[in-house]
């Protein structure tokens, strides 16, 4: 059997698979509600309403977003050059690090002006360098990036505890957490940036933050389908050998292919620390750099599909808050379970329905008329 006829259609794969696996994870998760004596659609409607219904919960939701759409971004970038980058969360961890030591050092001398770009550079080039340690183990030395960077998560999440207990702990203060920054080392909030030009918002903790995540959505796109370094990052993500023998060196392309990932992922800090909390703390990653290869999973490795992806994750977070608040039968803990279950049918099983869809595909698509020289 010919196995370009066997192929699917691009809106398919990246357009109706994705929302069937959803659907499916919607369906269980009725499932779950209604044993528990309550409405699922119901809860959909609270889930909905409370992410998008309102000025406030779509401020959280496209918070909540931002720092998606960094994780994702990072491993969709990994996996374009055949590595799967586990490690968003300690790069995230890291990215933090380097803008608060920026601002903890800098805030009271330099403006917003000179502080927001050194914190960029800095949440990107300290994301980069803890991504850049497993680049080189795996292209130097065959150690594999799955496992390495999984550890220096909890390298990362060590460090981080060391760091805030016994260092950069606020005199004084109980809590693991630093001073915090002076109003120079602040990134306008979203409502503020527009109420300058007129338009009223409601406070949330989105920040202009997610104006820089969109850029890099683009300038990721542009790398790897428009340059001559996203052609080589492809060629060894598709076939190393091959690769090597254009001409293409694999293990440079692993590491810069890594240490622009870890940067992405560093991008979490800045929105965290510079953005919304405005001081160093602990577990202000929550979780993001994991959910972030289920987002780049749905999203199908593109900037595009990682922007929904994140949207709908998003969503799921704001509205889910919503909806533990709203129905008290429906425990945060069952609203986890939810989030889990989008993961688990978006990530673990993205491909389940595939061979159904592709049967039901080929048997609905109109034959091809033989051509004459065929017949």
């Amino acid at each position: 059997m010919n196995t370009d006829s066997r192929s699917l259609p691009r809106w398919i794969d990246i357009g109706l698979i994705p929302v069937i696996n959803i659907a499916l994870a919607l369906i269980v998760s009725g499932l779950i509600i209604t044993v528990i004596g309550e409405d699922p659609l119901v809860a959909v409607t609270v889930m909905v309403k409370g992410a998008l219904g309102y000025q406030e919960g779509i401020g959280y939701t496209l918070y909540y977003a931002t720092n998606f759409i960094f994780t994702g971004l990072a491993v969709a970038v990994a996996f374009h050059a055949g590595l799967f980058n586990i490690g968003g969360e300690g790069q995230a961890y890291m990215g933090g690090l380097g803008v608060g030591l920026v601002m903890l050092g800098f805030d009271a001398a330099l403006p917003i002006a000179l502080l927001l770009p050194l914190g960029l550079l800095a949440s990107a080039i300290f994301g980069a360098a803890w991504a850049a340690v497993p680049a080189y183990l795996q292209a130097y030395r065959g150690s594999h990036i799955v496992i390495t960077t999984i550890m220096f998560n909890f390298i990362a999440a060590a460090l981080m505890v060391y760091l805030m207990v016994n260092v950069l702990i606020q005199p004084g203060q109980m809590s693991p957490q630093s001073r915090e920054f002076s109003m120079s080392g602040h990134l306008p909030f979203m409502h503020e940036a527009l109420a300058w030009i007129g338009i009223p918002f409601a406070r949330s903790p989105l920040n202009v933050s997610i104006v820089w995540a969109l850029l890099c959505c683009l300038g990721l796109g542009a790398y790897i389908w428009r340059t001559r370094w996203g052609y080589e990052l492809r060629a060894v993500g598709h076939n190393e050998r091959a690769a090597v023998y254009a001409g293409v060196n694999p293990r440079r392309v692993i590491v810069v292919t890594m240490c622009i990932s870890g940067g992405l992922a560093g991008f979490v800090g800045l929105n965290e620390v510079m953005g919304v909390h405005h001081r160093l703390l602990l577990d202000f990653t929550a979780g993001y750099g994991f959910t972030g290869i289920a987002v780049s999973l749905m999203g199908r490795n593109h900037p595009i599909g990682v922007v929904l992806a994140s949207l709908l994750f998003g969503v799921l977070y704001q509205g889910g808050a919503e909806l533990a608040f709203e129905v008290p039968a429906i425990t945060r803990e069952m609203v986890v379970t939810i989030q889990g279950l989008v993961i688990l049918f978006s990530g673990a099983l993205a491909y389940m329905t595939a061979p159904w869809v592709e049967r039901v595909y080929h048997a609905v698509k109109p034959r091809r008329a033989p051509a004459a020289s065929e017949a």
